[in-house]
């Protein structure tokens, strides 16, 4: 299915440019080159969207795809030089709790559930419905452009795994243009709050609206570390640097700051 053909007014009213394309190998990769050309041409916020991405990347190096018309594929300029370096491993955390929000509010009154689980990937019924990726631009290191699947019009027969899940699967049906716009000003409010607190996830309330979102707390979990180990215990919290506290054995407690995440129940 193409683009809505009525455009997006309203992720157009928080967005001082919102970019269709009709398709693409990776909306990221273009938006990376297009920042680094013209970095005046694309301010904090511009938007850049396709419903046929043909070759997306996913955190960890995985590659991300879907029949051309099934998923939002979408990638958002953040300037984030107000924000300290150290306070930086936040941006896509927040960028997950923003999708989260904006996916909970399409689901009011169906039943339906949306959770974030660490670090930024959205669960829709305990279903992966949404991952994020966050890169800085080389050579602007206080540009970071992320970007965003989210599977819409997917039919169950097209899922690639069997823990994902997709609106139309469940029997729903997005609406763009204001899931984006939930999502812009969601990721706005988020940033501004962490530049108010000075980086600081704790006094601005991020850390809190995250664990609050996030299904991965309280849960047993299979985290695969970057080394090929596998740390198992139960995900107690996350700590002021975003990382994922796991208590093993219910005494030994890890900080894990990367890894795949698997909620065994």
């Amino acid at each position: 299915m193409p683009i809505a053909s009525q455009g997006y007014p309203r992720s157009a009213a928080v967005s001082p440019r919102v970019q269709v394309i009709e398709t693409t190998d990776s909306t990221n990769a273009d938006v990376v080159a297009h920042v680094k050309d013209a970095p005046d041409e694309w301010p904090h916020l511009s938007l850049l969207l396709t419903n046929d991405q043909r070759a997306g990347r996913g955190r960890l190096d995985r590659t991300w795809t879907a029949p051309p018309g099934t998923a939002l594929a979408l990638s958002v300029v953040v300037r984030v030089g107000a924000i300290p370096g150290a306070s930086r491993g936040w941006i896509p955390l927040i960028a997950g709790a923003a999708m989260t929000r904006a996916i909970a509010a399409q689901l009011r009154g169906t039943g339906h559930t949306a959770r974030l689980k660490w670090p930024n990937d959205v669960l829709l019924d305990g279903a992966k419905v949404c991952g994020i990726l966050a890169e800085v631009v080389p050579g602007h290191p206080d540009t970071v452009v992320i970007g965003s699947g989210v599977n819409t019009r997917m039919p169950a027969s097209d899922l690639p795994v069997e823990t994902a899940t997709s609106f139309e699967a469940l029997g729903l049906v997005a609406d763009e243009d204001r899931l984006i716009a939930d999502y812009l000003s969601a990721l706005a409010e988020q940033l501004d709050a962490l530049v108010s607190a000075r980086g600081s996830a704790a006094a601005s309330g991020v850390l809190a609206e995250i664990e609050a979102l996030c299904a991965t707390i309280g849960s047993d979990v299979a985290v695969t570390l970057p080394d090929g180990e596998v740390l198992r215990g139960r995900a107690q919290r996350i700590d002021e640097d975003g990382r994922l506290v796991v208590v093993q054995e219910s005494e030994f407690e890890s900080a894990v700051s990367s890894g795949d995440v698997v909620h065994v129940r």
